[in-house]
């Protein structure tokens, strides 16, 4: 993980149980006698989840509906740490302002942007009961995040930068799979590797703006690519992640065609898993 990581040395689950008490009822024991929890159990990550925020990033209060994303924390802070990298803003920089994208009701970007950096944010989001959920959690943390719903699914940007506004950088975590069907069937391989028997189709959470879109991920990005251009002066740094190694070729082959100043591809690890993002500007 990157070296400002919280989480790169693994889960301090006594201290975690300390700050959030609720936390212990989840505790088992691995086959290595090692404290863990079951990460097949929803309300168990929903619980790691809020003892992580509360220990590490004094947030007092995270709650999110059932059927909506549950982010692993440590690879969201990954993409924070790695986005203040490519800003060259190692130290907390209240001047900075970011937009996320597809923010969600678990909001997690803004949060660890905020506390780590003490970033501005905006957060946007197609879905309005994930835009009314993330403000429970902004009026509950007393923060300052302004989060807009965004009305047409065929835009990204528009409808929520506004004229002469500016944001140092844009990050996203886009819908991966291109159908319904595609989403049910990945939910449906991670129960097998968990060897657990689905207790129904989507238990892994998320919604369907959240899972899929026409095209999947690569299509998804095309369009934010595209639509790009147009705020080419009011944004520094557009990033997205890129699940799939195999998208970022034709992406970058795409990308030529808006004519950037630079492009840049940000890999990042998490263990044995790994992840990057595509960046992309038009200024220097």
């Amino acid at each position: 993980m990157h070296s400002r990581n919280k989480h790169r040395h693994g889960y301090d689950f006594q201290a975690l149980c300390k700050t959030h008490p609720e936390l212990s009822k989840y505790i088992v024991i691995t086959p290595r006698g090692t404290e863990s929890i079951d990460f097949s159990d929803r309300n168990a990550v929903v619980c790691l989840n809020q003892a992580l925020l509360m220990h590490h990033y004094d947030v007092k209060f995270w709650s999110i509906p059932e059927g909506f994303l549950c982010p692993p924390v440590p690879g969201r802070a990954d993409y924070i740490h790695a986005l203040a990298d490519l800003l060259g803003q190692q130290q907390p920089n209240a001047q900075i302002k970011a937009l996320d994208v597809g923010t969600g009701a678990n909001m997690i970007y803004p949060l660890l942007g905020c506390a780590e950096y003490h970033w501005q944010f905006v957060g946007s989001d197609i879905n309005p009961i994930a835009i009314k959920c993330a403000k429970a959690i902004v009026l509950a943390n007393k923060l300052n995040i302004e989060l807009i719903h965004q009305h047409d699914s065929n835009n990204i940007f528009e409808g929520v930068i506004a004229q002469q506004q500016f944001f140092d950088v844009t990050m996203c975590n886009p819908p991966f799979h291109a159908s319904k069907d595609a989403a049910e069937k990945g939910t449906a391989r991670k129960w097998q590797n968990l060897t657990k028997q689905p207790r129904n189709k989507l238990n892994f959470g998320g919604q369907s703006q959240e899972l899929w879109c026409d095209g999947g991920e690569r299509q998804f990005i095309k369009n934010m690519i595209k639509e790009s251009k147009a705020y080419a002066h009011q944004v520094g740094w557009f990033t997205c992640l890129v699940s799939n190694k195999d998208n970022l070729a034709p992406l970058k082959q795409y990308l030529k065609k808006q004519q950037p100043n630079e492009v840049k591809v940000v890999k990042m690890a998490q263990g044995q898993k790994s992840s990057r993002f595509l960046a992309w500007r038009y200024s220097d």
